[in-house]
């Protein structure tokens, strides 16, 4: 499962410290980033995860989340 998300995290530390705590909550294979592109794109892959929970997650953390489809 692969899900794409428009995002508005511009920083690339900011960037690592979120994808630490999404491979810490969730299982995934690989959550990275793209802070070129100007959707600010995270792409998260992993057998099971609710992108629900992703959304919630850096919305907590302040950030705007919202899937790509």
């Amino acid at each position: 499962m692969i899900e794409v998300f428009k995002t508005n995290v511009d920083d690339f530390s900011r960037s690592q410290f979120l994808a630490g705590l999404i491979e810490a909550y969730f299982k995934v294979r690989r959550v990275n980033f793209d802070l070129e592109d100007c959707d600010k794109v995270l792409r998260v892959e992993g057998p099971e995860f609710c992108p629900k929970q992703i959304i919630a997650l850096l919305k907590l953390n302040g950030h705007h989340c919202e899937e790509l489809i």
